[in-house]
């Protein structure tokens, strides 16, 4: 099988997120085609690769790089695989599509964006919540200075994902294997945080386990320890002095959901969802002049996704592929690209850093990080 000229041959590296969202959203989109599907348990990868109509299935990476059909990789494996995998794929000169959290730390995600530059490929990074409408459409607002000079930023994403105690032990729930809520959770806010406020000049991390235990039925149904985070409570200070609090937790019944509110000398605004089951549908944004009560703002139709999915996680990572082609065809990765990726991954292994210590750390400058 052959793709042709002006379609990109991809590849699906890990089928749990990459079923559910990567496999419809390359299926969706008109210039990608999925050839190749990569499961370690080879006969799931069949299995995936018979119901989805892809041609080639396999447990091993090296075999896929292989196929001239195939030009761009998505990896959204555990995080412990990426740096490796992701290594193999930029050393074989394929475009790489990289699921968040990057990696294991900022240096090998700092390797890998190095890496893909001198390789001449384009390496994009899944940050979705830059193309949700709603947030697109806060992003237009505070472009056009709607709040004024910033006064404080609040963001609360509190759900009720793990708060289950029979929820099943599995590499979420081990550091070392980069599970925890910071990792799943906060590597979205680090990086709207940067898309939307600007750069962090330092920042105060504690990470709490509310339960410290699991049953891991692969095991026999043996109880093992947690110890990833499942809360994060994070005070920073941007660049522009700005104080930000995030508060985030995956153990929290009846969270309120995810909230943004930005509070300025000319007005307030507020984005947010109360919808626990899918972190994407159900953004609204109010907005207020100073005095004056929050209101609705209407989204306008040119932000609006061109089809709705059950999943409210398909839509934008179908333009998180937009931009991924844009990137093949213009030759130079465009934003998200890895670089914005090691920003997140920095402000992760500073929240670490800050716990330990238990005290305020700096942030580096993301150009200086990435020339050391």
């Amino acid at each position: 099988m052959t793709s042709t000229p002006d379609q990109i041959g991809v590849a699906v590296v890990g089928t749990g997120f990459g079923q559910k969202i990567h496999i419809p959203g390359f299926k969706h989109h008109p210039r990608t085609e999925l050839v190749a599907v990569y499961n370690r348990d080879l006969n799931k990868a069949k299995e995936i690769a018979d119901a989805n109509k892809i041609h080639y299935a396999y447990n091993n990476l090296d075999k896929i790089l292989s196929l001239p059909e195939v030009d761009a990789v998505s990896i959204s494996t555990p995080p412990f695989l990426h740096y490796e995998m992701a290594k193999k794929v930029l050393a074989a000169k394929k475009h790489l599509l990289l699921e968040k959290p990057m990696a294991m730390n900022a240096t090998q995600v700092k390797e890998l964006y190095h890496l893909a530059e001198a390789q001449g490929v384009c390496a994009i990074a899944d940050f979705e919540f830059r193309y949700v409408p709603a947030w697109q459409l806060l992003a237009e607002h505070l472009q056009d200075d709607y709040v004024g000079k910033k006064r404080l930023i609040k963001i609360d994403w509190l759900v009720t994902s793990r708060a289950d105690p029979q929820r099943e032990w599995n590499w979420y729930s081990q550091k070392e294997a980069g599970g925890g809520a910071l990792g799943a959770v906060a590597s979205h806010a680090f990086d709207y945080i940067s898309w939307l406020f600007g750069s962090v000049s330092r920042l105060s991390g504690y990470l709490n386990c509310a339960i410290p235990e699991r049953r891991d039925r692969h095991d026999h149904g043996k109880m093992k320890p947690v110890d990833a985070d499942d809360t994060c409570l994070i005070m920073l200070e941007l660049t522009d002095g700005t104080p930000v609090q995030l508060s985030i937790s995956s153990v929290t019944y009846a969270g309120r959901g995810h909230w943004v509110e930005i509070y300025g000398e000319k007005g307030t605004l507020v984005l947010g969802s109360s919808n626990l089951k899918d972190y994407v549908h159900g953004f609204e944004l109010f907005a207020a002049p100073a005095g004056k009560s929050l209101k609705k703002v209407s989204i306008p139709k040119e932000l609006d996704f061109t089809q709705v999915f059950t999943d409210g996680r398909i839509a934008p990572f179908i333009r998180v592929v937009d931009r991924l082609v844009a990137a093949i065809d213009s030759g130079t990765s465009l934003v998200p690209s890895l670089k914005e990726g090691v920003y997140s991954q920095l402000l992760m292994d500073l929240t670490h850093q800050s716990d330990r210590q238990q005290s305020w750390v700096d942030v580096p400058d993301i150009e200086a990080f990435l020339k050391s």
